[in-house]
């Protein structure tokens, strides 16, 4: 399985449009820490691509499935289905395609445009390295941060706490993600010597939508530690509702898009569909039972239905899987593209709807909760192709209701639906906030047979590194932010 893992990040750099030789000489002559200088405009795909890979890959696969959107039929996430998870899993995405890969690459563009006075590449790598250092932290807790990516100048740099990351640390010399993306902002606003076109994957070069994106993104992670830290969350959104500048269109969703070749797929389109592991996914049958129960339209959208009823599995459910495996219900085009062009939503309109519907509720932000929810739910709706006249139905039906908690519960559900595809902000938020309820697998294992809370640290870096605790903390030891 591993084997497999390394050969689809092998095949990143068809993905990004480099090739095979220079992919080899860069990780091989040079060390993948310290690529040879090209121009931002090479790099800046690699960051985006790059992010939405590690996104989608294997984390995705883990968390969909320990949040009971998938269930592991064979395999890895056969292992992740019961809660079993160590220091084996996410060799690959911490090695190659976060640390290796996004974020490495996100700072030579900073340090090479900087160096060429063309601050529209530092803000925009600066806003996704922000995203794929949140990525990192979110799924491991401590890491190296403020000292990482200086490659063979450090090779052991500092594991900083996680609540560090978020509120930064002057002490530590540690910026916050919160003033690393505000940085970046401030870097789009500059008169700027080159520009990036079509090499952003992501906006083509509009800076307006990705001053909406960077300012989304401090929604996102204020929203993350809004339990933790109430006060602070408040403030930062409070701060981006009165600047009015963030994601409110489905236009402006931070999408990125995968080809249609092979070696250049969304990696979903690869696990569902093509590769030899494509049966260790199959629908949930707590996920469809849900969407039944609500009589949501999206379910055919998002998910297949090659028999004449949806054929699911159990998590954790032991004996003979469902045959033939060709009536699976396996992620539909929605999620993975036709042809394996995704896109991989990162930040989007129904997103920031939810985060500012739960921040009324909770914080006492500005906004009606019942209307920004209405918006995130027509949002989803709208991008899954939805009829006006179902959108609105749905919405009377399922109007907020009952106590606090309960109105939470529906709004945290509302978004786990709407991010079908997208495992990590699934954890996230049920890590935050215990919503969606979900009782546990059955044959559930693991450390105390509970849900994994977070990843537990890649064994080699480990190793490697003697800055990282020792023992190290296994799956049931919940991150700084995760204080419900």
């Amino acid at each position: 399985m591993k084997i497999v893992f390394r050969s689809v990040v092998l095949m990143l750099p068809l993905a990004f449009g480099l090739g095979c030789s220079n992919f080899l000489d860069e990780s091989i002559n040079v060390t993948p820490n310290n690529p040879t200088s090209v121009p931002p405009s090479v790099l800046l795909p690699t960051v985006e691509i790059g992010t939405a890979f590690a996104n989608a890959n294997e984390i995705n696969r883990f968390a969909s499935t320990i949040m009971q959107q998938t269930a592991g039929a064979a395999n890895s996430p056969a292992t992740y289905d019961v809660y079993q998870t160590n220091g084996a899993d996410f060799g690959n995405q911490w090695r190659f395609e976060l640390y290796g890969g996004a974020l490495v690459n996100a700072q030579k563009i900073i340090d090479i445009a900087s160096a060429s006075n063309s601050p529209a590449y530092t803000g925009i790598a600066k806003i996704m390295k922000a995203y794929a250092f949140s990525v990192a932290t979110d799924m491991w807790g401590d890491v190296p941060y403020s000292q990482a990516l200086q490659g063979e100048a450090n090779p052991q740099p500092r594991v900083d706490k996680q609540e560090d990351i978020y509120k930064g640390n002057s002490s530590q010399n540690i910026q916050s993600l919160f003033d690393l993306v505000r940085e970046g902002l401030a870097d789009l606003d500059k008169q700027s010597a080159t520009r990036p076109g079509n090499d952003d994957v992501i906006y083509r070069g509009d800076l307006a939508k990705w001053r909406r994106a960077g300012n989304t993104l401090l929604l996102k992670l204020a929203n993350t530690i809004s339990v933790k830290e109430p006060a602070l969350a408040k403030q930062v959104i409070d701060q981006v509702i009165a600047g009015n500048n963030f994601i409110r269109s489905n236009a402006d969703d931070l999408n990125v898009t995968f080809g249609a070749a092979v070696g250049s797929r969304d990696p979903r389109f690869e696990y569902t569909n093509i590769s030899s592991f494509k049966d260790d996914l199959i629908m949930s049958t707590r996920y469809l039972t849900l969407l039944q129960g609500l009589n949501d339209p999206r379910l055919p959208v998002f998910w297949t239905r090659p028999a004449a009823n949806y054929v699911t599995w159990d998590n954790g459910q032991s004996g003979a899987r469902p045959t033939p495996v060709t009536t699976w219900s396996r992620y539909n085009s929605y999620v993975t593209g036709a042809n394996g062009e995704g896109p991989v939503r990162l930040l989007t309109n129904f997103q920031r709807a939810f985060i500012l519907a739960e921040s009324a509720l909770m914080l006492g932000t500005a906004g009606d909760p019942q209307t920004l929810y209405a918006e995130g739910i027509r949002a989803s709706m709208t991008l899954a192709g939805i009829p006006t006249a179902q959108i609105d139905a749905y919405i009377t039906a399922n109007a907020l209701r009952g106590t606090q908690q309960e109105r939470l519960a529906q709004i945290i559900t509302q978004k786990y639906i709407a991010f079908t595809g997208n495992g990590l902000e699934l954890w996230n938020d049920w890590r935050r906030t215990g919503y969606p309820t979900q009782q546990p697998a059955q044959n559930a294992v693991g450390i105390d047979g509970t849900r994994p809370v977070r990843a537990v640290y890649v064994s080699f870096e480990n190793e490697r590194n003697t800055n990282f605790p020792n023992p190290a903390p296994q799956s049931n030891v919940k991150v700084w932010w995760d204080a419900n």
